[in-house]
C-alpha cells in the first residue's frame, strides 16, 4: 500500500512542476530594434508566352521597355509602334530581415500592375529594391515561380490558383546592410506582441529569479527593460538565456474575429455567452422581367412594339424565437449558437446584437 501511495504522491509532484500553458520569451517579446525593413522596387519580366500586358493599355510598359533598350545601347526609331505580349510590367516587395550582411539574398514577391494574364514562366530583369529612405538595398532578378496554372481557347478560359502574383526564391542580392544596434546602451528593451501587464509583471520576475534582482523592471503593460552587459559577446549569450526562459502569460482576451467579405467567423477560447433568446428572420425580394411582344393586325399599318413585365415577389422566413443557454466554455457556445440554426452571415449580424446585449463575453473585432 505504501509504495502505491507514495507513487501516487511522486506523479502529483511532477505534474505540479510542470509549468502550465508556459511560453518563452522569444515567443513572447521581440528584441525593441531588432526588425525587419520592407522593401519595394518596379520591375520587367520578359518571357511570358503570350501572356504579358497589352501594351496600347499600359504605356508604362512601353516606357520601360524603351529606357531599358537605351540603358543598354539600343537606340529605337522615333515613333516606333511596339506590340509586346511577352512583356509585363511588375511590383517588387521583399522583407529585409535584421543584420542582413552584403552578399545574402532575400525572396521577392512579384506582382503584376498591368493587364497580363499569366507570370508564369517569365523572367524578372535586374530591378532595385528600395527602402523607405529612398535608398537601393538590394537587386533582384530571376526566374518567376507562379503556385498555379491556366489556359484559354475560343474564348473561353480556365485557371488554377492567382497567376498574376509570383515568386523569385532568394531573387534579391543585399547590396546595403541596415545598422541594427542590440539594446540601447546598457539596456535591452523587450516588447511584448500583445499589451498584457500580468505577462509584463510575470516576466519581470522570471528574469530577475535567473539574473538576480533589480535586472528587469516593466515600464509599462507593452516593454520590459532589462540590465544587460556592455560587452557585444557577453549581450548576445546573455540575450540567449533570457528569450529561452518560460514564462506564463496573462489569460487571452476574449476575442470574436469576423470576417464581413467572406462571413468567416473565428472564437478564442475565453468566448463565454450568457441565456438570452434570439430570433432571426429572412427576406428577400426577387425580381424577374419578361419580354413581351405587341403584334398588330395584319391590316393595321400598325408596328410591332416589345417591353418588358416585371415581377416582384417578396419573400420572408419565419423567424422563431430560440432560447440559447448560457456557455462557459468554447464548445459550449458554439453549441449554442448551432442551434440557432443560422449561416454563417447571419451569425454576424446575431453576434453584434448579443454584443450589444451584453450576452456575449467578448471583443468584436471585424476585418
Amino acid at each position: 500500500m505504501k509504495p502505491r501511495i507514495s507513487m501516487v504522491i511522486a506523479l502529483i509532484t511532477s505534474l505540479l512542476a510542470i509549468p502550465v500553458h508556459a511560453e518563452r520569451i522569444k515567443e513572447l517579446a521581440s528584441i525593441q530594434g531588432v526588425r525587419n525593413n520592407q522593401l519595394v522596387g518596379y520591375g520587367l519580366v520578359v518571357g511570358l508566352d503570350g501572356t504579358g500586358d497589352q501594351t496600347t493599355q499600359t504605356p508604362f510598359t512601353v516606357q520601360s521597355i524603351i529606357s531599358m533598350l537605351n540603358g543598354l545601347g539600343v537606340n529605337l526609331p522615333q515613333g516606333t509602334n511596339l506590340q509586346l505580349k511577352n512583356v509585363a510590367a511588375v511590383m517588387l516587395t521583399a522583407n529585409l530581415p535584421p543584420f542582413a550582411k552584403n552578399g545574402q539574398t532575400v525572396d521577392v514577391t512579384v506582382s503584376s500592375m498591368g493587364n497580363a494574364k499569366s507570370l508564369n514562366g517569365g523572367t524578372l530583369l535586374m530591378s532595385p529594391l528600395k527602402g523607405a529612405d529612398g535608398k537601393v538595398y538590394a537587386m533582384a532578378q530571376g526566374n518567376v515561380l507562379v503556385g498555379g496554372v491556366g489556359a484559354s481557347s475560343g474564348g473561353s478560359s480556365v485557371a488554377i490558383n492567382h497567376l498574376s502574383v509570383g515568386r523569385v526564391p532568394g531573387g534579391a542580392t543585399v547590396e546595403r546592410a541596415v545598422p541594427t544596434d542590440v539594446g540601447q546602451g546598457e539596456f535591452v528593451n523587450l516588447e511584448l506582441n500583445q499589451t498584457d501587464f500580468t505577462t509584463a509583471t510575470r516576466m519581470v520576475e522570471t528574469i530577475n529569479r535567473n539574473f538576480g534582482a533589480n535586472t528587469a523592471i516593466a515600464l509599462d503593460g507593452r516593454m520590459v527593460r532589462v540590465n544587460a552587459p556592455l560587452d557585444n559577446n557577453q549581450r548576445i549569450g546573455f540575450i540567449s538565456r533570457m528569450e529561452n526562459l518560460t514564462v506564463n502569460p496573462g489569460e487571452d482576451i476574449a476575442r470574436v474575429i469576423m470576417n464581413a467579405r467572406t462571413g468567416s467567423i473565428v472564437m478564442n477560447k475565453e468566448v463565454k455567452l450568457d441565456t438570452v433568446a434570439v430570433a432571426h428572420g429572412n427576406l428577400s425580394v426577387v425580381i424577374t422581367s419578361e419580354p413581351l411582344v405587341s403584334q398588330p393586325n395584319a391590316l393595321s399599318q400598325g408596328q410591332t412594339v416589345t417591353a418588358d413585365q416585371a415581377n416582384i415577389e417578396i419573400k420572408e422566413k419565419k423567424g422563431e424565437l430560440v432560447m440559447v443557454k448560457a456557455g462557459a466554455s468554447l464548445g459550449e457556445v458554439v453549441k449554442a449558437l448551432n442551434a440557432i440554426g443560422a449561416t454563417p452571415q447571419d451569425l454576424l449580424a446575431i453576434l453584434q446584437a448579443l454584443k450589444a446585449s451584453g450576452a456575449l463575453k467578448a471583443d468584436l473585432e471585424i476585418i
